[in-house]
C-alpha cells in the first residue's frame, strides 16, 4: 500500500493537494461560516502558516536561481556568434515568438478577465494603486544603481540586466575567467537542486493556500479558476495554430498543414511527457524527415529547449492578468511592457527542473508588484496546463528551425513537400544524440 503512494508523481500530489484544499475550504465555508475553529485556528493559523511558509520558500529561490541561470545561459548563448547568421536568426526568432506569446496572453487576459469575480482585494495591501510608470522611468529602472542592492531587494529587471552583462563578459573572456564561470555554473546546479527540494513541499503548501482561500470564497472562487484555464488554453491554441503557421508562411511560403500532419506525433509525445528535453531526439528525427539539415537542427532544437518557452510565457502572461484582476490592481501600459520584457528574460533563464516556470512566475509578479499569494491558487492545476505548454514549446522550436534552415538554404523543399525521399546522409538516428 505504501509503495503505491511512493509511485505517485509530485505533479499528481500537487493536484491532489489542490483538490483536497479546495474541498476543505468549501466545506468550511458552507458548514462553519462564522466558526471560531475555522476562522482563528485553521484559517488564521494552520492554513496561513503552511501557505505562507511555502510562499516564502518560493520567494527565497527566485533571485539566486534566476541570476545564476541568466549568467550561465548568457555565457553559453554568446558562443553562437561563431556560427554566424544561424545563431543570430535563431535567437532573434525565439525572442520574437516569446514576446508575441506573452503579448497574446495579456490580451486574452484583458479580454476574458479570468480574475474578475474573485474578490481578493482585502488581502492586497496595495490593491488601490495603479502601477503605471512613465516609459522613461521604466527604461531607467532597468539599469541598477547598485547591483547588490537590486539582488538584496529582489528588483528583478536590474538583476536580469546585470546577469546578462556578466554572462556576455564571461563568454568573451573565456579561459581568463574560467573560475568565475565554474562558480556560477555550480551555483546554478545548487539552486536547481534546492528548487527540487522546495518543490517537495508544494502539495502541503498548495493545500493550505487553497483551503484558506476557499474557506472565505466558497463556490464563488471556482469559476475564475475555470476561466483562467480556458484563457491559457485559448492563448496556447492561437500561438500554436495561428502565430506559428503565419510566421512559417511569411518567412518560407511553406504549407503549414503539411508540417502539422507530420509533426503531430512529436506534439503528442511532448504533451504526454511534459518535458521539452526528452522530446529533443524525436524532434530532430522528425525535422530530418522534413528535409532540415542536421547542421542547423542539432543546434537550434537543443537551444530552443533551453531558451524558447513560449508556452510558459503564455501561462505567465495570463497569470499576471488573473492576479491583477483578482486583487483589484490596475496595470498600466508600462507595467504590461515590464511583464513582456521580464517574461521573455525569464524564458531564457528558466532552469530545467519541474514546475520551475511557477518559480520564475514569482519574478514576473515581483517586477510589477503583484501579490505572489495568487500563485498558490493556480499551482495545483499547472501540471495539466504544463502538458499543453510543452507541446507548444516544441512546436515553436521546430517552426523556428524550419525558418532558419530555409533562410540559410539548408532546407530541402522537395523533401518537405513530399516530392522526393530524404537523403540518407541527412538521416538522424535517435541514438546519435545522448540528450535525455
Amino acid at each position: 500500500m505504501l509503495g503505491r503512494f511512493k509511485d505517485i508523481s509530485l505533479s499528481n500530489w500537487i493536484l491532489i493537494g489542490m483538490i483536497l484544499g479546495l474541498l476543505t475550504g468549501i466545506i468550511l465555508n458552507f458548514y462553519m461560516p462564522d466558526s471560531f475553529f475555522k476562522n482563528i485556528i485553521l484559517v488564521d493559523n494552520v492554513f496561513y502558516l503552511g501557505g505562507s511558509l511555502f510562499i516564502k520558500m518560493m520567494k527565497m529561490l527566485v533571485v539566486p536561481l534566476v541570476f545564476c541561470s541568466i549568467v550561465v545561459g548568457a555565457a553559453s548563448i554568446s558562443d553562437i556568434r561563431k556560427i554566424g547568421s544561424i545563431g543570430g536568426r535563431t535567437i532573434g526568432i525565439y525572442l520574437i515568438t516569446t514576446a508575441l506569446a506573452v503579448t497574446l496572453a495579456l490580451a486574452i487576459g484583458i479580454l476574458i478577465k479570468p480574475g474578475s469575480g474573485l474578490d481578493m482585494v482585502a488581502a492586497a495591501q496595495s490593491s488601490n494603486v495603479t502601477i503605471n510608470q512613465t516609459m522613461t522611468d521604466t527604461i531607467l529602472n532597468m539599469v541598477p544603481d547598485n547591483p547588490l542592492n537590486s539582488l538584496a531587494n529582489g528588483d528583478m529587471i536590474p538583476v536580469i540586466i546585470f546577469g546578462l552583462l556578466i554572462g556576455v563578459i564571461l563568454a568573451k573572456l573565456k579561459e581568463e575567467t574560467q573560475l568565475v564561470s565554474d562558480f556560477f555554473s555550480q551555483g546554478n546546479k545548487i539552486m536547481m537542486e534546492m528548487t527540487s527540494i522546495v518543490m517537495k513541499f508544494a502539495p502541503i503548501g498548495v493545500f493550505c493556500l487553497m483551503a484558506r482561500t476557499f474557506a472565505g470564497l466558497g463556490f464563488e472562487g471556482i469559476l475564475p479558476l475555470g476561466k483562467y484555464v480556458i484563457s491559457v488554453l485559448i492563448a496556447l491554441a492561437i500561438q500554436a495554430f495561428v502565430v506559428y503557421p503565419t510566421l512559417l508562411v511569411l518567412f518560407t511560403r511553406l504549407n503549414p498543414i503539411k508540417f502539422f500532419k507530420r509533426f503531430f506525433s512529436v506534439m503528442f509525445f511532448a504533451f504526454s511527457s511534459s518535458t521539452s528535453n526528452a522530446t529533443i531526439p524525436l524532434n530532430l528525427d522528425k525535422l530530418s524527415e522534413m528535409g532540415v539539415s542536421m547542421d542547423v537542427a542539432s543546434f537550434t532544437i537543443p537551444l530552443g529547449a533551453t531558451i524558447n518557452m513560449d508556452g510558459t510565457a503564455i501561462m505567465q502572461g495570463v497569470a499576471v492578468m488573473f492576479a491583477a484582476q483578482a486583487y483589484g490592481m490596475d496595470l498600466g501600459a508600462s507595467a504590461l511592457l515590464t511583464v513582456i520584457f521580464t517574461a521573455v528574460m525569464a524564458s531564457i533563464g528558466t532552469a530545467g527542473v519541474p514546475s520551475v516556470g511557477l518559480v520564475t512566475l514569482t519574478m514576473v509578479f515581483n517586477s510589477v508588484g503583484l501579490p505572489v499569494q495568487a500563485i498558490g491558487m493556480i499551482f495545483g492545476i499547472d501540471h495539466i496546463l504544463d502538458m499543453f505548454r510543452t507541446a507548444v514549446n516544441v512546436t515553436g522550436d521546430a517552426i523556428c528551425t524550419l525558418i532558419v534552415s530555409f533562410k540559410n538554404k539548408s532546407l530541402d523543399i522537395d523533401v518537405y513537400n513530399g516530392k522526393k525521399e530524404m537523403d540518407p546522409a541527412n538521416n538522424f538516428l535517435l541514438d546519435d544524440l545522448d540528450i535525455i
